[in-house]
């Protein structure tokens, strides 16, 4: 048995080495988000805002998306707050990340044919996932002494030794629960793209399956995976049980997981390739066809989140008054001389899920360099397939899931929130279309912006990510910590007026959709020029 891991160290060694940079930049991440959001949850949590936020988070809705807290109102501390909004997101986030490097450096490694020149050598079969398994325990490990380090440095006196050390814990068994998820998947799927899709459409499946117990019966989340991980409910309970169970679910799981690779043959799964038509349908046979079936996995999950996202907003539209008459920070955010509390949320809410919008157009822009970059385009450009072709059919579809994304955004968060504020609200659902389509110029200028650096310099196509990110918390935070006028207009969002706050501005609609057109027309003319990543 022990030649089927021979050589582990030595690879474990080479892992590590090769993946430093990653390593930093993953642990930095995951810590940085998770503690990033203290200071303004200390800024929240002043006045009367902790019994605000508790009664608002009450409501079913929010419960199906953060989770349960074990305490009462008297007893939602800070430190009750923090972790009953942040732990499972950052859960979510260790777990997908660790889930993404296992796929990666073990299914999608066999399917290259790197992992058969590996075994070439004098290295045990198994030798190679349990390398990998040993390095993200490794990272996990110290992304959860970092995070619990990072806590205690904040030196909040409701952030106790403990509470810190179980959320550092909690987020890191996460990330192994995740990397066993992936392990396990990998043996059973017969290609990386499969592992890949099972292995997300598993976490999904458990965090909708715990928003539904959450909500019904909290009991029952104990025996989701998921639920291990945010119910240690850090800085109130301490529930260390929890942690155990996760650790005896990783280490069954990855048991199970090695003894179905030891039986299988390499390149192989248990479930079979699905037998596929001898001709294309006809949806296939046009590029449009193509990009949407290559695209319309992550189209379908990105507009199922943002549905979730917007109809969770409009559920607090009833409690609106409560949340925000808590607290003075709060207030500043979402408050404005000489119209309603439920008028300034919408201006707001809106622009921050517009910019979300904006995502997954920059996305499927995005792919054509990736699929460029993996050699699948020259196969396609030897036909009569042009570039223009594949610029201008991946900008349609671009454009088209921007519209249809935006309309699900308005629907979702306008009839939610009219089905539950009062009577005499004074909101119509014109109100809130109004309110989106008056920010979809902005998720076009992002388009467009990611479609110059595709046509210019494919290589820099992450900057439009770095640009959105940017541009969220400037338009988030930037009445919170007061920021110059002119650094407001350096986003997007700062040149548009926020309406139903202010009024529309038609020629300014108008003049950024033109701008928008202008740049995907540059990065066209860049796209037909450049050379292109041609070969095998």
């Amino acid at each position: 048995m022990r030649f089927q891991f021979a050589c582990w160290q030595i690879l474990l060694s080479q892992y590590l080495r090769r993946d430093f940079k990653k390593i930093i930049l993953w642990a930095l991440g995951v810590t940085l988000f998770t503690i990033g959001f203290v200071p303004s949850f200390e800024e929240m949590a002043k006045g009367d805002g902790l019994n605000g936020l508790y009664e608002t988070l009450k409501n079913p809705a929010m419960i199906s998306m953060i989770g349960t807290t074990p305490v009462s109102a008297a007893g939602y501390t800070l430190g009750a707050m923090f972790s009953h909004q942040m732990l499972i997101f950052c859960s979510l986030l260790s777990m997908i990340l660790s889930a993404l490097h296992v796929i990666r450096h073990t299914r999608k490694e066999e399917d290259l044919g790197l992992t058969e020149l590996m075994r070439s050598f004098q290295i045990g079969r198994q030798a190679n996932s349990l390398a990998i398994l040993s390095e993200v325990f490794l990272i996990n490990l110290g992304i959860s002494i970092l995070i619990g380090s990072a806590l205690m440095a904040f030196q909040v006196e409701i952030f106790s030794i403990a509470g810190a050390v179980i959320f550092g814990l909690s987020v890191g068994s996460a990330g192994m629960l995740g990397a066993a998820f992936a392990l396990l998947i990998a043996q059973i799927m017969p290609s990386s793209s499969s592992t890949m899709a099972g292995v997300m459409g598993l976490i999904g499946f458990l965090y909708l399956v715990r928003a539904g117990t959450d909500v019904s019966n909290e009991q029952l989340s104990m025996f989701n995976p998921l639920g291990w991980t945010y119910m240690t409910y850090p800085f109130t309970e301490n529930n260390w049980v929890f942690l155990l169970l996760a650790t005896g679910g990783i280490f069954m799981t990855v048991i199970v997981a090695l003894i179905l690779e030891n039986h299988r043959d390499m390149g192989a799964g248990y479930l079979s390739e699905k037998e596929r038509r001898v001709t294309a349908k006809p949806s296939l046979l046009s590029i449009r066809g193509l990009l949407v079936r290559i695209s319309r996995a992550s189209i379908v999950a990105w507009m199922v989140a943002f549905l979730i996202m917007a109809v969770a907003y409009g559920s607090i539209y009833g409690d609106m008054k409560t949340f925000i008459d808590s607290n003075a920070t709060v207030q500043q955010i979402f408050s404005y001389s000489g119209v309603t509390i439920e008028e300034s949320f919408t201006g707001t809410i809106m622009m921050i899920m517009m910019v979300l919008v904006a995502i997954l157009p920059i996305s499927l822009m995005n792919r054509l360099y990736n699929e460029e970059n993996r050699r699948r385009l020259s196969p396609l450009l030897a036909t009569k397939v042009s570039r223009q072709q594949l610029y201008w059919n991946t900008i349609a579809l671009a454009l088209m899931i921007a519209l249809a994304s935006t309309i699900l955004v308005i629907s979702g968060l306008g009839l939610t929130a009219i089905s539950v504020m009062e009577p005499d609200a004074n909101m119509t659902f014109t109100d809130f279309f109004i309110a989106g389509i008056n920010y979809l110029p902005s998720v076009l200028l992002f388009l467009g912006l990611a479609s110059v650096l595709i046509g210019w310099k494919p290589q820099w196509n992450k900057l439009t990510y770095v640009y959105v990110t940017y541009s969220f918390f400037i338009g988030y935070f930037g009445g919170i910590i007061e920021l110059p006028k002119w650094m407001e207009y350096t986003a997007i969002q700062g040149l548009i007026p926020q309406v139903p706050i202010e009024d529309f501005n038609g020629l300014l609609f108008g003049v950024l959709l033109l701008v928008a057109c202008l740049l995907i027309i540059i990065g066209q003319v860049g796209y037909a020029r450049r050379d292109f990543q041609e070969g095998s």
